[in-house]
């Protein structure tokens, strides 16, 4: 059974346990036409384990609309859903290291603001000191304290320039932890959430917001494969792109746009009533239609593409999954009665 607690999946070692997974993926396997390479079967392995429910989804909504499982497919799920670095992991971890540095910050401006104190003081007996009147064995102990309060003020302002060395470090690790954590939430493609983040924002979201007041919106390219067949999966991921677009300009601040899987996209819409997203997602459609996206090289027009949108309002006793669901079920139901609109749960 995998888990997704650590950077790799954790898989059931028991010979039994695969015995009978083994007996269940290889008729899948046939009965999908699907190649048994090892990509494949880690896939297979962990819809017949059932432990991984993003991908038992994704597996069984590619079942239901008759997609192929070729390679783009199999590779898609496989990075998407199996082999990912568990953000919780990496959120706990960014959590602790952004403690210590508020820690050591807070330590290295205090000492620094002292130890500046205290070279002001220095340079200050410094001066008095050394105008200071006397004679005799009292002025030699004098000389002698000038020399040694000289050098404590040398040390300080050594110290000082440490600290601010130590600052500008600790600054510049936490710059970088905040470009490791766009990073590892960011789709690689388009710049939006990618899958994990979407999961954590959504169950973040359902669990804090009022029912009636969040949507989901669950969009996907139609006919996207004979978009690549046709043109490449350079033109694909382009067109992937320009929707991304869209969706970021039509969608309100406060939303989440984030990269589903593939060719579906989705915008959680916290804050929002039904309506006004339902409105939102019909913008994103009536703008793709009317596009007329051409080659960069010959300016062929690639012809009019369209998106299916599927919308479902957050609901009393709603989890994250049964959320997905309607959304997810609404977005079907727009493909399987003409594509190229926009259905409500």
């Amino acid at each position: 059974m995998s888990k997704s607690s650590s950077f790799i999946p954790i898989y059931d070692f028991s010979p039994s346990v695969n015995a009978n997974y083994l007996k269940q993926i290889l008729p899948l396997l046939v009965r999908h036409n699907v190649a048994a390479n090892p990509i494949n079967y880690a896939i297979w392995y962990d819809y017949v384990a059932e432990s991984n429910s993003s991908l038992t989804r994704a597996v069984n909504s590619l079942i239901a609309e008759q997609k192929k499982f070729d390679y783009e497919t199999s590779v898609d799920l496989y990075k998407t859903h199996i082999c990912n670095a568990s953000l919780e992991s990496f959120e706990q971890i960014n959590r602790q290291l952004h403690k210590v540095i508020e820690q050591a910050t807070s330590a290295i401006n205090d000492t620094y603001h002292k130890a500046e104190e205290t070279n002001d003081s220095f340079q200050k007996k410094s001066v008095i000191l050394e105008n200071f009147s006397a004679s005799g064995g009292l002025k030699t102990v004098l000389q002698e304290i000038i020399q040694e309060t000289k050098s404590l003020a040398l040390t300080s302002q050594a110290m000082q320039a440490k600290l601010t060395d130590a600052n500008r470090e600790m600054e510049q690790l936490r710059e970088e932890l905040a470009q490791v954590k766009q990073i590892a939430t960011t789709d690689g493609l388009t710049g939006l959430l990618n899958r994990r983040a979407f999961d954590m924002t959504l169950a973040e979201i359902v669990e804090s917001s009022a029912p009636e007041m969040t949507c989901l919106s669950m969009l996907d390219i139609d006919h996207f494969k004979r978009i690549n067949d046709t043109y490449g999966h350079t033109i694909g991921d382009n067109v992937i792109k320009y929707v991304a677009t869209l969706m970021k300009k039509h969608a309100e601040d406060h939303h989440h746009v984030a990269r589903y899987g593939g060719e579906e996209l989705a915008i959680i819409m916290p804050n929002t009533r039904a309506e006004r997203a339902f409105q939102i997602s019909e913008n994103i459609r009536s703008a793709m239609e009317a596009s007329r996206l051409q080659r960069k090289n010959d300016n062929q027009p690639l012809g009019k593409i369209t998106l299916s949108i599927g919308v479902a309002r957050l609901q009393a006793g709603d989890d994250s999954e049964s959320f997905l669901v309607r959304a997810d079920n609404a977005l079907y139901q727009a493909k399987q009665s003409g594509r190229n609109k926009v259905v409500p749960s």
